[in-house]
């Protein structure tokens, strides 16, 4: 059984910094595309970004384009969001998920953890 734990979250201001981090366990996912999606309230869950496998491909919804980077330790099996010059916006619930394959869908999901921005 996938086990996928964030942790990180909290309350900064404007401008600020914060590192998500998911520890993944139960199963070897250094083959898996893992990824990070954001829910703010009365909105739609949303992808914010994904990474391979190997690490060597990624992907990021273009708000969140050089602001944010998202990495992985196959070694630790955790992959990390650093996000920067955090702005309102990025209020929400962020959530890791991690596909069963390399070419599988998102299928396994963290609880997620909040991330407030205040202004």
């Amino acid at each position: 059984q996938v086990q996928l734990v964030e942790s990180g979250g909290g309350l900064v201001q404007a401008g600020d910094s914060l590192r998500l981090s998911c520890a993944a366990s139960g199963r070897d996912l250094s083959s898996s595309w893992m990824g990070w999606f954001r829910q703010a309230p009365g909105k739609e869950r949303m992808y914010v970004a994904g990474i391979s496998g190997s690490g060597g491909a990624t992907y990021y919804f273009d708000s969140v384009k050089g602001r944010f980077t998202i990495s992985r330790d196959n070694a630790k099996n955790t992959i990390y969001l650093k996000m920067n010059r955090l702005k309102s916006e990025d209020t929400a619930v962020y959530s890791c998920a991690a596909a069963s394959g390399p070419g599988g869908h998102y299928e396994y999901w963290g609880q997620g953890t909040q991330v407030t921005v205040s202004t």
